[in-house]
């Protein structure tokens, strides 16, 4: 990346890290903050948890195709006002409606789609990979530094300052998007960044990629359920309060961390994503069973703890992974916006139902929730498809070529390493699914420029 491409990559993941950081950080002591609010009942504690994720899951993909017609910079804008007013509303809730009323809020500002889109307005076609990676990356870090984070920073300015730093990181954001985004020259609908709204009825109808959806929505669901009752079961096997709870995180996640790496590698170098991400939702799974038989014994909740984080983060890198080796390679963008709106409902119902179990059977019925949840996405799992391996590359064509895209699409289909290839005329853009070991980039390139 030059070094325009790479301001923008890293200012824009500095935008979408300043809202998840604060969204995650409440997730380890949120419910030891909302039990004393008035109103507050097991199921309301888990809707407010989880009801963001609604409105963020109805809005991701509407926003960005409202940005695609007015401006990126104007929709973010927005997209973190409401964000800031729905945090401001949950600082000074004594009620816990008040808060549900600010989390709702909060979902609203929902500008994942239209950040990642902006990230394609100032990126080539050749570096756009790079600089996406580089947002899912910060992404990534965000949420290991905010469950860490988090208990700590409760115990000075407890919850409700939480909420306040939401308030002002969001006006971080908005500063960063002014002032050091550099501004597209023009808007743009990229395929590969985009949900295209022609392409939904084809992507939908293809069963490998719903079965991805389910599993990013299970994982989150499985995520935020766990929330409403794991700092209680620390409590009771460790005696240690949620504001000192970072005390296990770090360490489990770090070791999450060190077991993920190799796997990551084993799956993608050496071509065994499907074993590897089989064993990710196996420990997944186990880690919900053995916090339903043994959560009152402190070497099982450690553990279970263990397990999950590091099924958990080799299923976050991998899964955005076999989506874009599934997707059809005109349809990424599509892909993606599905499957980042199955991640927010996931976290939806996972608050609702972890708050539904935990009111009408208490912390056993949250982990027989999530157990059964785990055990469902492990028999469907177990029965995907072996992954091609294919990634998705962008060669952009000339006029010539795109007056004949056909013609074209079939000398391309001809290059060494090229399984599929679609040339998109009004774009001026060939999309290739390419196998990365065997593409000859620059034969795929000569054949374009000589059409």
């Amino acid at each position: 990346m030059d070094r325009q491409e790479f301001r923008a990559a890293t200012s824009l993941a500095a935008v979408f890290s300043v809202r998840m950081l604060g969204l995650f950080m409440i997730y380890p002591v949120f419910v030891a903050y909302a039990r004393h609010l008035s109103g507050a009942t097991p199921y309301k504690i888990g809707l407010a948890l989880g009801i963001y994720g609604l409105s963020q899951g109805l809005l991701q993909i509407p926003f960005g195709l409202l940005s695609d017609k007015i401006s990126r910079k104007a929709i973010i804008y927005l997209g973190l006002l409401l964000f800031a007013a729905g945090s401001a509303i949950a600082a000074i809730s004594t009620s816990i409606d008040g808060v549900i009323v600010g989390r709702v809020l909060q979902g609203a500002g929902a500008v994942g789609s239209v950040v990642l889109a902006l990230v394609a307005d100032l990126t080539t076609e050749e570096n756009r990979t790079k600089a996406m990676a580089l947002v899912g990356i910060t992404i990534g870090g965000s949420f290991m530094v905010a469950l860490v984070a988090g208990p700590v920073v409760a115990g000075f300015i407890d919850v409700s300052g939480i909420f306040w730093l939401m308030v002002a990181l969001a006006f971080v954001g908005i500063a960063i998007t002014r002032f050091v985004v550099p501004h597209p020259p023009k808007l743009r609908i990229h395929r590969d960044a985009e949900t295209v709204p022609g392409m939904l009825g084809r992507v939908l109808s293809n069963g490998e990629l719903l079965r991805l959806d389910l599993g990013i929505f299970v994982l989150h669901a499985m995520l935020t359920a766990s929330f409403l009752v794991i700092p209680k079961v620390l409590h009771l096997t460790l005696g240690i309060t949620s504001h000192d709870q970072w005390l296990i995180y770090l360490p489990v996640l770090l070791v999450s961390v060190i077991a993920m790496v190799p796997a990551i590698i084993v799956a993608e170098k050496y071509r065994h994503m499907k074993a590897v991400f089989v064993g990710a939702v196996a420990l997944m799974a186990a880690s919900q069973c053995i916090l339903y038989f043994g959560a009152q014994g402190m070497i099982a909740a450690l553990a279970a703890l263990t397990l999950f984080f590091t099924g958990f983060n080799i299923l976050e890198a991998s899964l955005p992974s076999l989506v874009t080796k599934t997707a059809p390679p005109e349809a990424k963008g599509t892909a993606t916006g599905i499957y980042s709106s199955s991640q927010f409902l996931g976290i939806f119902i996972g608050g609702v139902g972890g708050g539904w179990a935990n009111q009408a059977g208490g912390t056993g019925a949250v982990f027989a929730m999530t157990a059964a949840l785990g055990i469902l996405w492990l028999l469907t799992a177990v029965t995907m498809k072996n992954p091609s391996y294919l990634t998705t590359r962008l060669v952009r064509v000339g006029p010539a070529g795109a007056a004949d895209p056909q013609s074209l699409a079939g000398r391309l289909r001809q290059v060494r390493g090229v399984a599929e290839a679609v040339v998109v005329a009004e774009e001026g853009l060939a999309y290739l699914k390419v196998d990365s070991k065997l593409f000859d980039a620059e034969q795929a390139e000569n054949v374009a420029a000589a059409a």
